[in-house]
């Protein structure tokens, strides 16, 4: 059982804590007022950002005693919206979220990870006709360690988790996000997650 708090109370967020409460853990969700996130981030060891991405930064560097020392588990995907409310440009061309968090709290071990799929596939990824692939970005191999055994609680089987390297390869997964505008366009809200078919 790991202490986890879960920044973030929308779909995205309540999927993740529901699904790792059931698997054993123990999970606290924050809201976006700052006390509350701060008060979870105190006494976590993995915290995970499913806060809007557009605002992310702001709201975690003014949290950097609190996750000093811990794992933060970056879901995020930080956007414009277009007028339809789903995503047009990435907010860091030429950068990431994931890099821009872990400049900000460099005494912090930031992962990317489930950002390149719809929210239900983060916790139900057998539910998929094929394999989907959870992607990791991060500088510190044993917290990347650490957020692929999370990542099998959910469901993930070992074979479907693909560490791509330090940080900056999150520019790669974060850039996914400008294809899901037009899935959904075309085929609707039905889950999907970018896979790597071998």
């Amino acid at each position: 059982m790991t202490k986890i708090a879960v920044l973030g109370n929308g779909r995205v967020g309540g999927n993740l804590a529901a699904a790792l409460a059931r698997a054993g853990h123990d999970v606290t969700v924050a809201d976006r007022t700052p006390g509350t996130a701060a008060d979870a981030a105190r006494t976590a060891r993995i915290v995970i950002n499913a806060t809007p991405g557009a605002g992310s930064l702001d709201r975690l560097a003014a949290l950097r005693e609190e996750l000093r020392d811990t794992i933060l588990v970056d879901v995020s995907n930080a956007t414009t919206d277009g007028p339809d409310g789903l995503p047009a440009d990435l907010l860091y061309p030429g950068s990431s979220l994931a890099e821009q968090l872990q400049e900000a709290l460099p005494e912090t071990r930031v992962v990317k990870t489930l950002n390149t799929m719809l929210f239900p596939v983060m916790t139900s990824p057998g539910t998929l006709s094929q394999a989907p692939t959870a992607f990791l970005s991060g500088e510190d191999p044993q917290a990347k360690q650490t957020v692929r055994e999370l990542l099998t609680d959910l469901g993930w089987h070992k074979e479907w988790i693909t560490d791509l390297g330090g940080i900056r390869t999150a520019r790669a997964t974060e850039a996914a996000i400008l294809f899901v505008p037009h899935v959904i366009r075309s085929t609707g809200f039905t889950p999907f997650a970018v896979s790597l078919a071998r």
